[in-house]
């Protein structure tokens, strides 16, 4: 009999397609007529040029379509492949998958490890009624790991498997304490008892946040050169008529490369905002009760649509990064700092909410904290003075650099001797860039928190636990002992590992390294009363824990 054969209270049966067991389970068996009829319209583009030309491919027309069939259909082989030697199994302890044909692979997941277990569906998986299910330990791509994938099951059997692998979810009621297994409690488990809580949703006026980006270059460039080749395989020159739409000669190279930036650009603008409609369509962040208290769930996707669980007691903190060209705009990317997830994957799982308006990310940012005072609406203390003359010296020194370089150019006759005066722009533009760094630095530390913000290009303001911070970094290069200036690192298990607050006042520095961890340096500090000394502190401040 199934181990979850029997009805819980408030909970759905589990199919036996998907129950614990010990025999091994194939995928779903749609698959195949999804990949068949991928095949089959796949043909059907060549075939049709094939007639239309009445089997002439002389011109080299054709031959796009029919690669487009080769391709369609020897991936629809290989899918079949995948399915016939792929099995799973749910055990008791373990998730096990097997693949592979030439090379074949045996991997198994202990089922208390597991860290993720989140769905996607593209296009023809929803036709079919099917889901890939990933299911993640914490695996970080770096290293070469990645979770077990599940392409494809049925979407029924998709909903069982979460059920199954989360069966031992709190239900609504239960108060116990969210601890993870590093002994950390996180402040979102006081909503252990809480019905799902919408944190935000889908926002349609948030796409002009999402469509001034360097991609849309990259996206108009893609999809030009696949429209070009595309309409030339029916006979239409397309680079004729672009040709013969404006008089280019008359309006000169200056005036040809402008009109080019801006048409690609724009285009790519448009590519970008209809790419944000059809990710984040429908997009819903909500909070929900978990295995051991709350889970953050994340649900957005027209064609492709997503399902990602983060579990509340594995989050360390947030951040909100400002990419600088659109700072203006008040445009900010929104994330979680948090383990179990990795933070290099294409699909971004630490991003909870696409780029929009900074005040709404600091709003969503914070209730995500459960904070009871939003530590991203805080006023943080600035650095000193200092600071900004070491960002003015390298500035300086850059600018020096590029002179330098032009010099050597136009010497050896490569550029002309009038471009050495182009320094005169780099060098304010570098000025510039220093106070704007200098403008984002700021730290401050409340009863549960570590703020830091900093960065040029990306200002980033992150918002980190104290109780999870397990290593404190101090250091200084010969320039900032020099401004007795330092930089402190707060290291963590999660997210990128390590975050800075530069350019500290020296004596400052110590004081907010002990506060940032607390406890952490004390038999460090106590143990060097020069130490303390030097700081002028004495032994007994710089041996206590902060309050």
């Amino acid at each position: 009999m199934s181990a979850v054969a029997e009805q819980a209270a408030g909970r759905q049966e589990v199919p036996s397609s998907v129950s614990t067991t010990t025999a091994w389970q194939r995928l779903s068996a749609r698959i195949i007529w999804a990949d068949l009829a991928i095949s089959v319209l796949s043909v059907l583009p060549a075939a049709a040029a094939i007639v239309f030309f009445d089997g002439d491919t002389t011109g080299g027309q054709l031959w796009p379509l029919i690669g487009l069939a080769v391709v369609g259909v020897v991936g629809a082989i290989f899918d079949v492949m995948r399915w016939t030697y792929t099995r799973f199994r749910i055990t008791e302890t373990f998730v096990e998958l097997k693949t592979g044909v030439i090379w074949r692979q045996h991997r198994s997941i202990q089922r208390d490890r597991i860290r993720s277990v989140d769905t996607a569906a593209k296009l023809r998986h929803r036709l079919a009624r099917m889901r890939v299910v990933n299911i993640g330990a914490g695996q970080q791509a770096a290293t070469g790991e990645s979770a077990l994938s599940l392409d494809a099951l049925s979407a029924a059997d998709a909903l069982a498997l979460q059920n199954e692998l989360h069966k031992d979810a709190a239900l609504p009621g239960d108060t116990s304490e969210t601890t993870s297994d590093d002994g950390h409690q996180s402040p979102a488990a006081q909503h252990c008892n809480e019905p799902v809580r919408v944190l935000a949703r889908f926002e349609p006026s948030w796409f002009i946040y999402n469509m001034f980006n360097i991609w849309a270059y990259v996206l108009a460039l893609g999809l030009g050169w696949g429209s070009l080749w595309l309409v030339s395989s029916v006979g239409f020159d397309l680079y004729g008529f672009l040709a013969r739409l404006l008089d280019w000669e008359s309006i000169g190279l200056a005036g040809s490369v402008l009109i080019a930036v801006v048409g690609v650009g724009a285009f790519g603008a448009v590519g970008l905002g209809v790419l944000y409609f059809t990710e984040n369509w429908n997009l819903e962040l909500a909070r929900v009760s978990g295995r051991d208290g709350t889970m953050l769930r994340t649900r957005k996707g027209l064609f492709t649509r997503r399902e990602i669980i983060r579990d509340e007691s594995r989050i360390r903190g947030a951040q909100i990064s400002q990419p600088v060209l659109w700072r203006w705009m008040g445009a900010s990317d929104t994330s979680v700092i948090t383990t179990g997830l990795d933070q290099w994957a294409a699909s971004d799982p630490a991003a909870i909410i696409p780029r929009g308006p900074r005040k709404r990310a600091q709003a969503v940012a914070g209730a995500v904290l459960g904070a009871t005072e939003n530590p991203f609406e805080l006023d943080l203390h600035s650095h000193p003075c200092r600071a900004l003359w070491r960002r003015l010296w390298w500035a300086t020194l850059f600018a020096v650099v590029i002179g330098a370089a032009l010099t050597v150019l136009a010497v050896t006759g490569v550029i002309p001797y009038q471009a050495i005066w182009g320094v005169l722009i780099v060098w304010p533009l570098c000025l510039l860039a220093a106070l704007v760094a200098y403008r984002a630095l700021g730290h401050k530390i409340n009863e549960n928190y570590v703020i830091m913000r900093s960065g040029l290009l990306n200002r980033a303001t992150t918002v980190l636990e104290r109780s999870a911070v397990s290593t404190i970094v101090i250091r200084e290069s010969v320039l900032q002992r020099w401004l007795k200036l330092r930089t402190v690192s707060a290291m963590t298990a999660a997210g990128d590992g390590g975050y800075d607050a530069p350019d500290m006042d020296r004596l400052d520095s110590l004081q907010f390294a002990l506060e940032a961890a607390p406890g952490l340096l004390d038999p460090f500090v106590a143990a060097s009363h020069g130490l303390a000394d030097e700081h002028g502190l004495s032994a007994t401040k710089a041996g206590a824990s902060p309050s």
